[in-house]
């Protein structure tokens, strides 16, 4: 009897996984595709964003960078993956690194304020590391061709609208909207922080409006005593360093 059970259960045939049917541009589940805040018309600012992208941000599944790409026009954001720069694999970023128009947005000692550049260049090439804070920094140590770069500093008021994502700290922004509020200053021209971050807030509103909660930034949950483990001491220096900066800039 046992048998003749196992026999019956062997031959029932299995079902195919349930697939959801996929945005072929965002290549996102089409009930999560954020396709339709993408602006009206790929921007083409002058200057070109250069992604240097930690391979732990590509299997994320709440990204910015593939806002960022779709938003611009084609060749005006450029991802490279590694967590040294530049690798051979790495087709024409050692050209673009070497270019006397070629920025490196990190916050260095010797980093300058993007809105008060000396050079008045027709363009740039702004490089942007995409990862966490320590994956950045770890990207920086390992890459001496990054550190020869005229390096700037995004001083701005903007709060993140990347409220499903816990930040560091409360002036941290995502890839997208550093990018943006870079372009915005870079052009001088507000269109690329009001256009390319709307895909971000309609993201946040689905995942919000579908059981998702507002992340406060780590920053703010250790003020308050709401933090649920111990900081380490990679993160207190962190936030000794902001409470510094919000006071040199107030």
């Amino acid at each position: 009897m046992e048998e003749e059970v196992w026999d019956d259960l062997s031959n029932i045939p299995a079902d195919p996984p349930m697939m959801r049917d996929l945005c072929k541009q965002c290549e996102r589940p089409t009930v999560v595709c954020w396709c339709s805040a993408l602006p009206p018309q790929r921007l083409n600012p002058r200057s070109r964003i250069v992604l240097l992208q930690h391979p732990a941000e590509e299997k994320r599944c709440l990204r910015t960078a593939p806002m960022l790409k779709l938003g611009l026009s084609e060749n005006k954001c450029l991802i490279y993956k590694g967590k040294k720069f530049p690798q051979p694999r790495h087709e024409y970023l050692e050209d673009i690194i070497n270019q006397p128009n070629t920025l490196l947005l990190y916050p260095s000692k010797t980093a300058v304020d993007i809105k008060c550049l000396e050079n008045n260049l027709e363009s740039y090439n702004l490089i942007l590391i995409d990862g966490t804070w320590p994956q950045a920094k770890g990207i920086y140590a390992s890459s001496p061709s990054l550190h020869n770069i005229k390096q700037v500093k995004l001083l701005t008021s903007t709060i993140s609208s990347y409220i499903i994502r816990t930040q560091p700290t409360e002036g941290c922004l995502s890839t997208l909207e550093t990018a943006a509020e870079a372009l915005s200053q870079l052009e001088g021209n507000p269109i690329y922080r009001d256009q390319l971050v709307q895909p971000l807030h309609k993201l946040c509103k689905y995942q919000l409006d579908n059981g998702a909660v507002t992340h406060q930034s780590k920053e703010f949950l250790i003020k308050t005593k709401m933090y649920p483990k111990l900081i380490g001491k990679r993160l207190s220096r962190l936030l000794r360093s902001t409470n510094e900066i919000s006071v040199n800039l107030n």
